[in-house]
């Protein structure tokens, strides 16, 4: 396959980007870095980023697996952030490339030959005014059958607008508007709130030359069902961005008045057959079926017919599904206008929660220290943590202490030592620390995620209402990949590689609670 007349042409002055593939280890993963090994002609990417969003696994489960990654011609990285959606999943892989423009891809999209070429093209076409192109996006259907009910849902991404499975980004755009909400807990409506607040900011968003192929993956029988869910995000569009979000994002207008019809409907049957009103609630049952089986006829025409391979089994599913879907679209739209109702912040909202680390960041480094005795706060270390709290934040501690798992120390050691902290810079709200060794491969140790998840999950605040405090790049990496935002304060030991990557830098522990403070808000820079 070709991207189109010229694709293949390398664009010189392509800019460097990133690609971002967001994953739950899914085989067509490795069909996916097929095609993207395969590529001719362009400039190939700096990095890609494999977002690694499968949940992590619990104290007692072991190592997780690791994602089976094929040998690329270019450098590949993987980040673990949890299981906490797509929108958390790109924004860790965003914030941590170098490259002045970001690449996303679905892990089930198909490249043709040349779509490097042709994303190399339209990045190096881009007007400074425009922050984002997209690509085409084609769904190859049956071509011995009418699409199923499931194929032609795919199917519609070849109209959506902004769609993540091949959306390109400026880094500086992203930056402006703080990425994806990752209150957006599904692939879904996370693509169109971007471009809604990217548009907003100023910038414009355009259309490449390039595209992708998007098979129909397989699914179960109640997909149509369970993606119903996406209702509860609508509600959540219509919080952030007003009752027209739909014309202003280019969505469809979807059925939810007809389920409304035909819950009310069902609901009146039963109220009015309780009351004995028996001629009236058969009227009302007249009306449910007669909505209910619209529904299932519009679904059933466009698709297999009899003698199709199949049709039997996708009539029977249309008209159990077509029973249960407008409940449940209507439930989990009930469920999200209720979470709304009282509006919601822009994001990202305030900061709530300030993580530090402890050796180095709180006290100074003694490394393996198990002796109370030598427990020494860094300067300014008290005055920092009196301006958080008088400001109403939680404080807590996220340590890596490896010494346990090298048998230098023990975990009576360590508890002694983080309360000899608390004596000295007064109650942390959550102490949490990896014992593990280095090579124990465990979902804790920064700079993975766990022990950042953990605190907010104690705190009983989103990881992205976090700020983690810190002296080295595992610090702040293991923020990212939590969802929280960070501070570095550098020491003697921080790389200069390590300042140049973080997004917040601050010469001391007093001025780093400053910039907190000044985010509190919900205002990063």
């Amino acid at each position: 396959m070709s991207t189109g007349p010229g694709a293949a042409a390398s664009a010189p002055s392509a800019p460097a980007y990133t690609i971002v593939v967001p994953t739950v280890g899914r085989p067509s993963l490795h069909r996916l870095l097929a095609d993207l090994a395969g590529q001719q002609g362009g400039r190939p990417p700096a990095e890609v980023v494999l977002v690694d969003d499968r949940p992590l696994p619990g104290p007692s489960a072991g190592t997780p697996s690791a994602l089976d990654v094929p040998e690329l011609p270019c450098p590949v990285r993987v980040l673990r952030t949890g299981g906490r959606g797509p929108a958390a999943a790109r924004n860790a892989g965003w914030r941590s490339a170098g490259t002045g423009w970001v690449a996303f891809l679905d892990d089930d999209v198909r490249l043709p030959d040349g779509w490097a070429a042709a994303l190399a093209t339209d990045l190096a076409r881009a007007p400074v005014g425009v922050a984002g192109v997209q690509g085409r996006i084609e769904v190859p259907l049956p071509a011995d059958r009418p699409a199923t009910d499931w194929e032609r849902n795919t199917a519609g991404l070849e109209s959506a607008r902004w769609a993540t499975a091949d959306m390109a980004y400026r880094r500086e755009a992203l930056a402006t508007v703080h990425g994806f909400d990752e209150r957006f807990p599904l692939a879904y409506r996370e693509d169109a709130d971007l471009a809604l607040r990217v548009r907003d900011a100023g910038w414009r968003l355009e259309r490449g030359g390039r595209h992708i192929v998007h098979p129909a993956r397989p699914a179960r029988w109640d997909v149509s069902i369970r993606v119903q869910r996406g209702a509860a995000s609508d509600a959540l569009m219509r919080a952030l961005h007003g009752r027209h979000w739909r014309a202003r994002g280019q969505t469809g207008r979807g059925r939810l008045p007809w389920h409304l019809a035909t819950v009310a409907s069902a609901a009146a049957g039963v109220v009015l057959l309780g009351a004995g009103r028996h001629r009236a609630a058969a009227l009302a049952a007249a009306a449910w079926g007669g909505l209910t089986a619209d529904f299932a006829r519009r679904r059933i025409a466009p698709g297999p017919r009899p003698g199709h391979e199949g049709w039997l089994a996708e009539w029977a599913r249309m008209a159990t599904t077509s029973v249960v879907i407008p409940v449940a679209a209507v439930w989990h739209r009930a469920r999200g206008e209720l979470r709304y109702r009282d509006g919601v912040a822009p994001w990202p909202p305030p900061t709530r929660a300030v993580l530090f680390d402890r050796d180095g960041t709180l006290v100074h480094d003694v490394p393996y220290n198990g002796d109370p005795d030598r427990v020494e706060p860094v300067a300014g270390a008290d005055e920092a943590l009196r301006l958080l709290r008088d400001a109403g934040l939680r404080i807590g501690l996220v340590s890596n202490q490896s010494g346990i798992g090298r048998g230098l120390l023990d975990e009576q050691q360590v508890d002694a030592v983080n309360s000899r902290v608390e004596e000295l810079l007064g109650r942390l709200d959550t102490l949490q620390y990896c014992p593990h060794h280095p090579e124990a491969g465990c979902p804790c140790r920064k700079p993975a995620p766990g022990l950042v998840l953990a605190a907010a999950e104690e705190l009983g605040v989103r990881p992205h209402e976090c700020v983690v405090v810190g002296d080295i790049g595992a610090d702040v990496d293991a923020a990212r990949a939590a969802g929280a935002w960070s501070v570095l304060v550098p020491t003697g030991v921080t790389r200069t590689e390590e300042v140049v990557a973080a997004e917040l830098v601050a010469p001391d522990l007093v001025a780093a609670a400053d910039v907190v403070l000044a985010t509190a808000g919900g205002e990063r820079r």
